[in-house]
């Protein structure tokens, strides 16, 4: 007799497979060793259209069975009642399978096993291979074991041989509606109370600096499919790694899921009796108790989670490299510009040798700097590639006491790891993932991946999480290397608005840049000598590219000279460490958090940091940006950063920087919602002084700038379509007490462009005569005229109207001042030259005092119409003549 079985707990998978073998098997009775998941018990209740055969075990005659066929199992332990048939002599054993060879422990006769995601799978390639058609009803229990075990086709465990025998499936009738409404089962009120258990109780255990969930549960009744509990729970944490325990009456219940190819869920459970594949498995257990069980993982993973680290994780690319023939004194050069300590020596592209600074220091010490780098090289070296383990690697730095090791594909030189690298890795990993980062609670904490994906889908706009999305995709397809770094990343992991988004490309920035904008119908403007591009959009948003470059500066305060570099080297140049932070942004990375140089701990210490002692020297203007990030964020500056800036201000380096720089960081600081506290931070290091001398005394501007930002806002309010620069109004109060001399010289210092000079000299000196000529009349009851305020003001910009609603300190004045925003300075005449030409007067020179005329005496309330202004024009100017409105309105 022959009798078809599978595992307790038994799914879709098994019942489709079952169904299957019975088609290999004709007359062979099928039979459920031990329960059902809730679906498959449901299906039974509800699906009485779709009738096999299947019997009761004690139905069966155990000592009639002569062949047992299994299907989706090889251990015996799975198998309930039927494990000591399968020990019986002389039984014959046919093994279907699907599971790779874990703890099991039957061997068959007959074996079919195969690394795919389902083993309906392995039936259906059976079936091809042997001209088998199932009907339309078996087809469908095949395609739902193959879509329940394979998520739809869409686990990682899937491959080309799944889509194939689904498509075979489809062919025969397999019904998609019947299978789509037994898959989409709804949580029972058990379920969702357990889950809500099991959400509460999760915590993560670190591995080799791997994150896995853990999770447990207790209930003193049965509750069905914990499987899909565990896939529910997944899905809303949205997590790489799972293991989920429910203690049920006297048993433990273990369920495992894993994206990770370093956590093999099958492996794990294994040393719990249960089984399964890399990406998923179960277990039952008796003899342990749920605290046992959960006190016993840490281990059971530590001996499982195999972080799968390669050099590829921790090379730096591109290298710098010299000629053998290239002189000691070129290479010391190269490493003070590029701050490296060795490079490969390169002969006709070949790696021949290592160049250190210390022996380079050594023998320019001894008056060798001319001599070729060839003389003093160390030639006896060992490389390594791209997909060496880490492991191999961490032997040769340590125990081969070699510092640099080149990395070579194919006989090319591709990147670089040094000792450096290797201790950074060891140090903040202990072996996890590679280009992981933090940003928790406790310093230090790993932000994984799946939570910067959430912080995106949380924080962003949908069309800038398209837009993220959209540049991986080019990146992929142009072979690239794609992040988004800076601010952008640092205000996301702050939680502040922050829509300016830079890319940095490992490759050629500019051809990606090109490639976007003509799969997304963009412009694109090129910089080439820089390797940036701005890709504008059809809406006038802007997206900048660079591609990954490093600056070096020939001299204190100068613009740095640029060289393409790796992302390492280009997060290096960068100004604070939290600005160095990167999001990568490539299909199977996106998500990952890139920090080489501390900026998550400084975001969760609230520091602003300089990556080296000689940032200030190098790029003087960072001592402005480093006062409004302070101020900005709510931060501090490092206790280091400090010194540093305080002594890159003793010794003067300010004074080599452009006006034009100097002037962009000082209104970047004034367009601030609140300028006065980095202000008065800027004069605590006597940076004020630096833009003129007299600010060095840091008058007393509170008052004034509180005052301009109340009067900046009200006007905001007003919205009168005119828009006022905030900057430059706070920045003739940072002025008002320079005299016209100062103000020159302060504008001549600063380069500022024509149009603001004349702001700043020649409105200014004019707004604050009338300021005084306005008090003066402070005895008299009568206003000015609205003729005059008029005549008065309309030459002043609106920066220069509120600055002197500001500085005074009379309200009658600021009524006067803003009776002219509000109610006159939008008076125009209804005239034009062409409605004078109609009336008769002849076009000249004339027509602009006849239109001042006109303005004047609408301003003084004497006209109020269009007929109005057509009769003066007719009184006075043609001859008074009568009019006779002949031309209508």
């Amino acid at each position: 007799m022959d009798l078809i079985a599978t595992h307790i707990n038994a799914d879709f998978d098994c019942l489709g497979s079952m169904i299957a073998a019975q088609r290999l098997y004709p007359g062979a009775a099928m039979v459920f060793p031990g329960g059902q998941e809730r679906t498959l018990r449901e299906f039974f209740l509800k699906s009485a259209q779709y009738a096999f055969d299947f019997q009761r075990l004690r139905d069966i005659d155990l000592e009639k069975v002569d062949r047992l066929i299994l299907v989706d199992v090889r251990q015996s332990n799975r198998i309930g009642p039927l494990e000591k048939l399968a020990h019986r002599p002389g039984l014959a054993i046919h093994i279907y399978d699907h599971h790779p060879d874990g703890a099991a422990d039957l061997r068959g006769e007959i074996e079919h096993v195969r690394a795919v995601g389902s083993t309906v799978t392995v039936l259906s390639h059976l079936f091809i291979e042997r001209g088998i058609a199932p009907s339309a009803d078996e087809a469908t229990m095949m395609m739902l074991g193959l879509y329940e075990d394979t998520g739809s086709l869409t686990f990682a465990t899937t491959t080309v041989d799944d889509y194939r025998a689904a498509a075979f499936l489809l062919e025969h009738g397999a019904n998609l509606n019947t299978i789509a409404s037994m898959l989409a089962q709804e949580l029972t009120p058990d379920q969702i109370r357990l889950l809500n258990d099991l959400i509460a109780n999760r915590n993560v255990i670190n591995v080799h600096g791997i994150d896995v969930s853990v999770t447990h549960a207790s209930v003193d009744y049965f509750v069905g499919d914990i499987a899909a509990l565990a896939h529910k729970l997944r899905d809303i944490e949205n997590l790489d790694t799972l293991i989920v325990a429910v203690r049920m009456e006297s048993r433990v219940f273990l369920v495992a899921r894993s994206r990770r190819p370093e956590v093999n869920a099958g492996e794990i459970l294994s040393d719990f009796g249960g089984g399964g594949h890399a990406s998923a498995a179960a277990a039952s257990v008796r003899d342990l108790t749920l605290l046992q069980v959960i006190e016993r993982l840490p281990d059971v993973l530590q001996r499982h989670v195999h972080p799968q680290w390669q050099v590829r994780h921790l090379m730096s690319s591109p290298v710098k490299s010299v000629a053998p023939r290239d002189t000691v004194k070129f290479a010391h050069q190269l490493f003070s510009r590029f701050n490296i300590n060795a490079v490969p020596v390169l002969d006709r592209g070949q790696v021949c040798g290592v160049f250190t600074r210390q022996v380079a220091d050594k023998a320019i010490y001894h008056g060798l700097g001319e001599q070729p780098v060839s003389e003093f090289m160390t030639g006896e070296l060992r490389t390594v590639t791209p997909e060496t383990p880490v492991e191999e690697l961490k032997e040769l730095i340590v125990a081969g006491s070699q510092r640099f090791v080149p990395v070579l594909s194919s006989d090319r030189l591709v990147g670089a790891v040094t000792r450096t690298d290797l201790l950074r890795h060891l140090a903040s990993s202990s072996g996890g993932a590679p280009r992981a980062a933090g940003l928790g609670k406790q310093p230090g904490k790993l932000l994984r991946r799946s939570q910067v994906q959430r912080l995106i889908r949380g924080r962003l706009p949908q069309a800038i999480q398209s837009l993220l999305t959209d540049l991986g995709v080019v990146a992929d397809q142009s072979g690239v290397t794609a992040f988004v770094v800076g601010g952008f990343v640092r205000d996301l992991l702050l939680n502040k608005p922050n829509l300016d988004v830079d890319v940095v490309i490992e490759g050629d920035g500019i051809a990606f840049a090109e490639a976007f904008a003509r799969d997304h119908g963009c412009r694109v403007r090129c910089h080439h000598k820089f390797g940036t591009a701005v890709v504008i959009f059809a809406d006038g948003f802007k997206l900048d590219v660079a591609s990954a470059r490093l600056e070096y500066y020939l001299h204190p305060g100068a613009l740095p000279d640029v060289e393409h570099a790796s992302l390492k080297l280009d997060l290096y140049r960068r100004d604070f460490t939290i600005n160095t932070l990167a999001i990568a942004l490539n299909h199977l990375q996106f998500g990952e958090l890139v920090d080489h140089y501390g900026g998550v701990r400084d975001l969760e210490e609230r520091a602003v940091r300089v990556l080296h002692n000689l940032s200030f020297i190098e790029d003087p203007t960072r001592m402005f940006r480093a006062v409004r990030f302070e101020q900005r964020l709510g931060f501090h500056i490092g206790l280091q950063t400090e010194q540093l800036l305080r002594s890159a201000v003793r010794l003067g380096v300010l004074e080599r920087v452009s006006g034009k720089r100097l002037a962009n960081e000082l209104l970047l600081i004034l367009a601030e919602r609140e300028p006065l506290p980095a202000l008065d931070r800027l004069a605590t290091f006597d940076l004020l002084k630096v833009l003129h001398s007299s600010l060095a005394r840091r008058p007393d501007f509170h008052a004034g700038f509180n005052e301009a930002r109340r009067v900046m806002d009200w006007y905001d309010l007003l919205y009168t379509g005119r828009p006022c620069r905030r900057q430059i109004c706070y920045l003739l109060v940072l002025t008002a007490l320079l005299t016209g001399e100062g103000m020159r010289g302060f504008c001549q210092r600063l380069d500022l462009p024509q149009r603001d000079m004349d702001i700043l000299i020649t409105q200014r000196s004019a707004g604050l005569r009338l300021l005084r000529r306005l008090e003066r009349r402070r005895s008299q009851t009568r206003p000015p005229r609205p003729v005059d305020l008029h005549r008065w003001l309309s030459p002043l910009s609106t920066e220069v109207i509120l600055f002197l609603m500001a500085v005074t300190g009379q309200e009658r004045i600021r009524q006067w001042l803003s009776r002219y925003i509000t109610h006159l300075r939008s008076v125009r005449p209804l005239l034009t030259g062409h409605d004078l030409k109609r009336l008769g007067v002849p076009p000249g020179p004339g027509y602009k005092a006849i239109l001042l005329d006109l303005l004047h005496a609408r301003l003084n309330g004497e006209i109020a119409t269009v007929d109005d202004e057509r009769r003066l024009v007719a009184r006075k100017y043609l001859h008074g003549q009568r009019y006779d409105n002949q031309f209508g309105e």
